[in-house]
């Protein structure tokens, strides 16, 4: 099973880009910046924010449970098509600078938990409006790593390095 061309565009769009480039850089208005991967890492690591990737993904599957229920049945094999690819791409990017490889684990672990997140929102843009994973992309685009929010999950700010 090959991903959707919209997924493919947006693992594209990711790859166009310079992650990283732009970490403790205070250049969002928007956003909480940290200074350190180590600050970073220690945000990543919250139940609080692992809790709303993981609430992210359950509304996504709601909601296609909801409209296409033939679709919902097929999304073990969607993750696991898709999986490949972003993956790959994470993997890739984290290859790409030397000074990425010696980073706390966690670090690649929610690169790859928000990139395919963000490939099976894609998946099914046909049906389901973007969500949480295409909001925080922006901040892959911009340079930065999304890592938390600070307040409501609704109505906070984001925090990133």
């Amino acid at each position: 099973m090959e991903p959707q061309p919209q997924t493919i565009a947006t693992l594209d769009k990711l790859d166009a880009t310079n992650w990283f480039e732009r970490v403790g850089t205070k250049d969002l208005s928007d956003a909480i910046v940290l200074s350190s991967w180590e600050d970073a890492a220690r945000s990543a690591s919250a139940a609080e924010w692992e809790n709303i990737g993981l609430e992210a993904f359950n509304n996504l599957r709601e909601k296609i449970l909801t409209i296409d229920k033939a679709r919902f049945n097929r999304w073990n094999d969607i993750v696991a098509s898709v999986k490949v690819f972003s993956n790959a791409l994470v993997e890739d990017k984290f290859r790409e600078s030397p000074a990425l490889k010696d980073l706390p684990s966690i670090i690649i672990d929610c690169a790859k938990w928000d990139v395919l997140g963000l490939c099976m929102e894609a998946e099914h843009l046909d049906i389901v409006d973007p969500g949480f994973f295409h909001a925080i992309s922006y901040y892959y685009v911009k340079g930065h790593f999304p890592c938390g929010i600070d307040g409501d999950p609704a109505t906070g700010t984001m925090v990133v390095f």
